[in-house]
């Protein structure tokens, strides 16, 4: 008796297509890291030390530093900086260049947006402290403060949060 072996017939249609995918995104996966952060821990206790320490300076809309104060996404960068971190300048740049996550997951440091225009964009950031709380440059007239997350108003107008 003889045994004979034939090959199977490549895969077809959708079939091919899954396992082509499927390939691809092993192989471009490989040697990447499970969970890309540009910062550590160390890092983010920076971030939000700096930010602190930013409490009682004035809103003043484009501003960027504590002598002459900040609007919320000029604080967010220049805490960042501070530590030793790039990010981008303005609230919407912000939004795009973070990764996005649920806000269960959120720890100090991390990025919460708010829509609180008559749109769907982005227009307000601050920088989560934890114990659902933030800290921002709300508007003009005010001060570099914290906020929570539970707050009616904030509540609302909550967009998203992310992780640089």
């Amino acid at each position: 008796m003889q045994l004979r072996y034939s090959h199977p017939a490549p895969p077809t249609g959708l079939r091919a297509l899954l396992l082509a995918t499927l390939a691809l995104l092993l192989l471009s996966a490989c040697g990447m890291p499970l969970h890309r952060s540009v910062d550590n821990g160390a890092d983010r206790t920076k971030v939000v030390e700096i930010a602190r320490e930013m409490l009682g300076t004035p809103y003043r809309y484009g501003g960027e530093s504590p002598r002459h104060g900040f609007d919320c996404s000029g604080l967010v960068q220049y805490a960042y900086q501070q530590a030793g971190l790039e990010i981008a300048r303005t609230t919407g740049q912000q939004y795009r260049q973070v990764q996005a996550i649920p806000t269960r997951f959120l720890r100090p440091g991390d990025l919460v947006f708010f829509s609180t225009k008559y749109n769907r964009f982005v227009s307000h950031v601050g920088i989560y402290l934890g114990d659902n709380r933030f800290i921002h440059a709300p508007s003009s007239g005010k001060t570099v403060s914290v906020a929570n997350l539970r707050d009616p108003y904030w509540r609302r107008h909550f967009a998203s949060a992310g992780r640089l």
